[in-house]
C-alpha cells in the first residue's frame, strides 16, 4: 500500500485529543440545538403527500417538465420513473390543494408538452405512513448502534466498544445537524446514507482498534498507552487517506453531476465520511483512553501466559 508517512515517524495525535474532542462535542451540541430550534425539513416520504405519475409518448426533459409544473403552481419533487418518458411528481400537502386539484394541474401542464400524455397513477400518501417511517428510521439507527456495541465489546474490549458507539453517535448527529441547519430535504435516501455512514465509519474504527491491539502485543512493554495509540494511528493513516479520499471523489461527483434527486444522499455521505474520519482518529480513541483502557486488557490471555512462562524460565 502507498505510504504517505515515512517509516519511523510517529504523529502525536493524542497531544491535541482534548481540543479536538471539545470541538467535535461543540459541533454535536450545535447540531442538537439546530434540530430543536429549526427541526428537519422532512421529505414527502415522511410527511405524506400526493404522488402523480404521467407517461409521455416520447422522452422528455425534466427541466421542461418542471417549468410547466411551475406555471401551473405545482411545486414538488419531480423525477423520472423507470424511463425518460415516465415522470413522477410528489407534492407536499397544502391547504387548498387536494388530490384531484393536483392531478388536474399536473395533467394540464403535461399536455402543454405532449398532448398525448396519459395518467399512470395518482395517489395520496397519508401522514400516518410518514410517522411510521420516522419511527422505523430511528429504530434502525438505534438497533445498529446497539449491535455494534455488542460486537466490538465481544471482538475487542468494552471500552473500545463504548468509544466507537459514542463516535458513531457523533457522526449521525452532525450529519442530521447539517441537514437541519441548511434545511436540506431529509428523505429515505438520506436515511439510507446515514446508515451507510455508520457502517463506513465503523470500518475505519475497527481497523484502528485492530492495529492498537496488535501493537499492544508486539511493542515493548515500556511504551505508554497514548504513545501506542499514536503509533497505531500513524500506521493506519495512509490507509485512511486512500480509502476516504477515493470514496470522496465518487461522492463529490454525485453531488455535482447527480442532480437534485440524489443530492441529499451524496451530501449526507460527504459530511459523514469527512467528520467520521476525524472521529475515527480522535473521538473513538480519546474515549477509549478516558475510560481507562490498559495494554494488559488488550493482550490475549494466551499470549500473556506464554510471556509469563518465558520470564519464569529465564529466572
Amino acid at each position: 500500500m502507498m505510504q504517505f508517512i515515512k517509516e519511523g515517524i510517529v504523529i502525536p495525535f493524542m497531544k491535541i485529543k482534548v481540543f479536538v474532542e471539545i470541538l467535535c462535542f461543540a459541533m454535536v451540541v450545535g447540531s442538537i440545538v439546530s434540530m430543536a430550534v429549526k427541526g428537519l425539513n422532512w421529505g414527502l416520504d415522511f410527511t405524506g403527500g400526493i404522488v402523480v405519475e404521467t407517461e409521455y409518448s416520447k422522452a422528455v426533459d425534466l427541466e421542461t417538465v418542471r417549468a410547466a409544473y411551475h406555471q401551473e403552481g405545482i411545486e414538488g419533487t419531480t423525477q423520472y420513473s423507470g424511463s425518460t418518458s415516465s415522470v413522477m411528481v410528489r407534492v407536499a400537502p397544502k391547504e387548498g390543494l387536494d388530490q384531484q386539484s393536483v392531478t388536474n394541474r399536473v395533467m394540464a401542464a403535461s399536455k402543454s408538452i405532449d398532448p398525448s400524455v396519459r395518467l399512470s397513477r395518482s395517489e395520496y400518501v397519508g401522514p400516518a405512513v410518514g410517522e411510521e417511517l420516522v419511527e422505523s428510521g430511528i429504530l434502525a439507527i438505534v438497533v445498529s448502534l446497539i449491535a455494534i456495541l455488542a460486537y466490538i465489546a465481544f471482538r475487542f474490549e468494552w471500552r473500545m466498544a463504548t468509544g466507537a458507539v459514542i463516535s458513531l453517535a457523533y457522526d449521525v448527529i452532525v450529519v442530521m445537524g447539517v441537514f437541519s441547519l441548511f434545511q436540506v430535504e431529509y428523505d429515505l435516501t438520506v436515511l439510507a446514507a446515514v446508515l451507510t455512514v455508520v457502517g463506513y465509519s465503523l470500518n475505519d474504527k475497527i481497523v484502528v482498534f485492530d492495529r492498537i491491539r496488535e501493537n499492544a502485543v508486539r511493542l515493548p512493554r515500556n511504551v505508554e498507552m497514548e504513545r501506542l495509540v499514536d503509533i497505531s494511528l500513524t500506521q493506519t493513516l495512509s490507509r485512511t487517506i486512500i480509502t476516504s479520499g477515493t470514496t470522496l471523489i465518487t461522492v463529490v461527483s454525485l453531488m455535482i453531476f447527480g442532480g437534485p434527486m440524489i443530492y441529499g444522499f451524496s451530501l449526507a455521505l460527504f459530511v459523514g465520511i469527512v467528520f467520521g474520519t476525524a472521529t475515527s482518529i480522535y473521538v473513538a480513541t480519546t474515549w477509549t483512553l478516558l475510560l481507562g483502557i490498559t495494554r494488559q486488557q488488550l493482550v490475549p490471555r494466551k499470549v500473556e501466559k506464554n510471556e509469563n512462562e518465558i520470564m519464569e524460565s529465564m529466572d
